[in-house]
């Protein structure tokens, strides 16, 4: 099965707040999800960002990839610098 890291809409009409999720990539925007790892309101002057960031590093290291938005978010996050120093030192032991 293969695991996506990406946003799901929640939020009233022209008030978008969304998820982030953990789902198979075969399931709907809106669909079944395996895990929510965070929180995203664009709409907040900062943008807004809750996020799990254990979640986010275990779900990376087990082979999930993030969608091109998610990576975005997880790079402001610095999750994506914490799985590259964790992959850097697994390569190394």
């Amino acid at each position: 099965m293969a695991v996506r890291l990406r946003l799901k809409r929640i939020g009233a009409k022209k008030r978008p707040v969304y998820r982030i999720v953990v789902m198979d990539t075969r399931a709907p925007r809106d669909g079944r999800v395996i895990e929510s790892i965070g929180v995203y309101n664009p709409l907040q002057k900062s943008a807004a960002l809750t996020l799990d960031q254990e979640k986010a590093l275990s779900w990376l290291q087990k082979g999930a990839q993030p969608t091109a938005t998610v990576r975005e978010l997880l790079s402001t996050a610095g999750v994506l610098k914490q799985f590259a120093g964790l992959r850097r030192a697994r390569k190394t032991a």
